[in-house]
């Protein structure tokens, strides 16, 4: 992957290969070298040059020239039309472009080295596939419902005819409504599940688990990718900017940004969990059609569930990660139904036996004894088999392969890359026992060291003692540490 693992407390950035990561765009230079984009420019009382982010107009042109200046891309787009930033589209572009790179799941790539995408909700801007196909030569199917905006998506393409050829725009079949998720089992292996050789990475749905009493609910538009994928068609992947509101009033709610956008663009019913719930519904019936299938996502208490839904329709891969362009912050969920590589973990993921962190903000009434009490709550809360000396201030927790799945599935919801990239890799059958201690000091008043020391030798699959601490972490410092940042 390319970029670096963000530390805790530290200010989230762009991806690294994005052209604006560390050069954003300089006003100045192209209100000087475009005169429909100077009048849009001023300069504030630090004299820092500046536009009006709440004006349509100002930020359509700024996307214009960025397009055009630094991408060689002609695109204009109609009044009310949704107009996207072109610094927070290209992270995206890159993201696409790491796991198209990653090991995580075998390259499969029919059309030599050039890589498909299939855009969902292209939009009159059609952003994802110019960008793709100009930064990377990538090709596209961009698809939508609306007739402007697939007229401003073809002209859009046609305006720039060294990439035209890459670029479909398809018109998605209102007649064809979306497809009942009571229909999801109906057919095995129709649209090329897992053979019996396939390695199935994370955990898979219970056979009693009915699909439309977990996903699917909410959704009730066009159909997004069943329907409108064509028979014996695979791609690389499929990219998405979901409806993210459920009402235009709510979509109208930051008055310090105005980029357009039809209530088609912006809402649905449900908002983003219905309208990405559906793409996962799509997703277990089309599997091995995408060996990538990913969207954006608007807010995070969104991503974990989705991230539980993901796993209880079997997806042997889940990643995330964040978008972070000046003050707009987004994140992107990803997923696969390949096979996963026959690596266990990353290589540089390694176990160490001993870790530790500082408990810091306890209250005067709080002690060490108070500590191991909730350490000893948490294990036994999940199972586990915890016996507390409270005359050496330690816990031994014997934790079975089943309890540590759970904790794993727990943390992939709410962890960072690496916590995924572990459970995404770990098989329950690939697990075993694991026996730890859990040891506090004292500090100074209102600080304790908390101590985790791995009592076995043997580990099957590095990295999950590693989670299992970060997870104690958390809760410790949610119970005993709130007023600490």
């Amino acid at each position: 992957m390319g970029s670096k693992k963000r530390k805790r407390g530290e200010k989230p950035t762009g991806h690294p290969r994005n052209k604006y990561f560390d050069n954003p765009p300089d006003f100045t230079e192209l209100a000087s070298k475009y005169s429909t984009f100077a009048p849009y420019v001023f300069y504030s009382g630090d004299g820092r040059p500046r536009i009006d982010w709440t004006d349509f107009n100002a930020t359509r042109e700024l996307t214009r020239v960025l397009l055009h200046h630094d991408h060689g891309l002609n695109w204009w787009i109609p009044d009310g039309q949704l107009c996207p930033t072109v610094p927070n589209r290209s992270n995206y572009i890159h993201w696409i472009e790491d796991l198209l790179s990653s090991d995580i799941i075998p390259k499969v790539q029919a059309d030599g080295n050039t890589a498909k995408g299939f855009d969902i909700g292209t939009g009159a801007n059609c952003i994802y596939p110019l960008l793709g196909a100009s930064l990377l030569g990538w090709k596209f199917v961009g698809s939508d419902v609306t007739d402007v905006a697939l007229e401003w998506a073809e002209k859009n393409v046609k305006s720039n005819p060294h990439i035209s050829e890459l670029i479909e725009i398809r018109r998605v079949n209102m007649d064809n409504p979306a497809s009942s998720s009571e229909e999801l089992n109906d057919e095995p292996g129709k649209y090329g599940q897992c053979t019996d050789e396939a390695v199935v990475i994370g955990p898979s749905p219970p056979a009693h688990l009915q699909m439309h009493s977990r996903i699917g609910k909410g959704y009730d538009g066009p159909p997004i990718l069943v329907g409108v994928v064509k028979d014996g068609e695979t791609f690389d992947f499929c990219m998405c900017n979901p409806p993210f509101f459920e009402t235009i009033e709510e979509a109208g709610l930051n008055p310090k940004t105005s980029c357009g956008g039809t209530v088609q663009e912006m809402v649905c019913p449900g908002g983003e969990s219905a309208f990405i719930t559906r793409i996962i519904e799509d997703s277990v019936q089309l599997r091995q059609s995408f060996r990538w299938y990913t969207s954006m996502v608007g807010r995070k208490t969104n991503l974990k569930v989705l991230i539980s839904k993901l796993w209880e329709v079997g997806a042997t891969i889940v990643k995330t990660t964040e978008f972070v362009q000046g003050q707009t912050c987004r994140w992107g969920l990803s997923w696969s139904f390949l096979p996963a590589s026959k690596k266990i973990v990353p290589s540089h993921v390694a176990e160490k036996n001993n870790l530790s962190f500082m408990l810091e903000g306890l209250q005067r009434h709080q002690s060490a004894f108070d500590v191991l009490q909730s350490v000893e709550s948490y294990f036994y809360s999940i199972g586990a088999s915890s016996k507390l000396d409270s005359a050496s201030f330690k816990v031994d927790v014997t934790l079975s392969a089943e309890q540590c799945n759970s904790i794993l599935k727990t943390q992939t919801q709410n962890g960072n890359e690496q916590d995924i990239l572990i459970s995404a890799n770990c098989p329950s059958d690939q697990l075993n026992d694991m026996r730890l201690r859990v040891s506090v000091f004292q500090q100074i008043p209102g600080t304790l060291l908390v101590k985790g020391l791995l009592l076995q030798k043997e580990i099957l699959v590095p990295g999950v003692f590693s989670v299992i601490f970060q997870q104690l972490q958390e809760v410790l410092k949610s119970k005993f540490s709130k007023g600490i940042r």
